[in-house]
Parts: C-alpha cells; sequence; structure tokens
C-alpha cells in the first residue's frame, strides 16, 4: 500500500477552475494505477477519474469528460486533477486512491486511499 494526501481543494464560482494534487508515500507510486473519487453528502462515493501506471492511458466518468484532466508524475509521486468549467453540481470531497488492478470505475479495486479534499461550487 500507498499513503496518499490530497490538496487543492476550496470554494471556487461556478464556471471556474481548480487543480488537486495527491502526493503518494513510497518508493512504488509508479507500480499503481490512480483513480480519482468523489462523494457528495446523501450520495454514494463516484468515480470521476483513472490514470493507468505509466499515465498513457486515461479514463473518466462522462459528467467530467472534457472539462476534467488527470496526470500524473511519477518522478514526484503525485497524480493530478485539472478540473475546469466547475459547475455546482461538482460540489463533493474528493478523494485519491491507488490500485494494483485494472478495474479503475470500480472504487472496491482500491487498497489505498487518502484522506479527501473537499470541493464547493457556488452558483
Amino acid at each position: 500500500q500507498v499513503q496518499l494526501v490530497e490538496s487543492g481543494g476550496g470554494l471556487v464560482q461556478a464556471g471556474g477552475s481548480l487543480r488537486l494534487s495527491c502526493a503518494a508515500s513510497g518508493r512504488t507510486f509508479s507500480s499503481y494505477a490512480m483513480g480519482w473519487f468523489r462523494q457528495a453528502p446523501g450520495k454514494e462515493r463516484e468515480f470521476v477519474a483513472a490514470i493507468s501506471k505509466s499515465g498513457g492511458r486515461t479514463y473518466y466518468g462522462d459528467s467530467e469528460k472534457g472539462r476534467f484532466t488527470i496526470s500524473r508524475d511519477n518522478a514526484k509521486n503525485t497524480v493530478y486533477l485539472q478540473m475546469n468549467s466547475l459547475k455546482p453540481e461538482d460540489t463533493a470531497v474528493y478523494y485519491c486512491a491507488a490500485t494494483n488492478t485494472i478495474f479503475y470505475r470500480d472504487s472496491r479495486t482500491y487498497d489505498s486511499w487518502g484522506q479527501g479534499t473537499q470541493v464547493t461550487v457556488s452558483s
């Protein structure tokens, strides 16, 4: 497992942008695919985006396509989520997570999770 710490959340107006970061500890970061999930109050945790171990393949939830971009820097043990054109419905706690599997959209396959960072989008 790796230890994950998210940062970069905050309050932003609709249409604005935020960049989330997730720093991983340990020397095995590049052996994990990484994902971002979010959870709004009263709702289930939702897949946002994922990136393969090398960063060569990316995957997005339907509502994030074209607005969010996931990337990673294996030299810095960090994964990013650039969020543009934010909407009030993007308001949630955002979590990064690590998986050894290829089932990127299923949160049950991730075995390391960060503590989450709050993103609030005002209308």
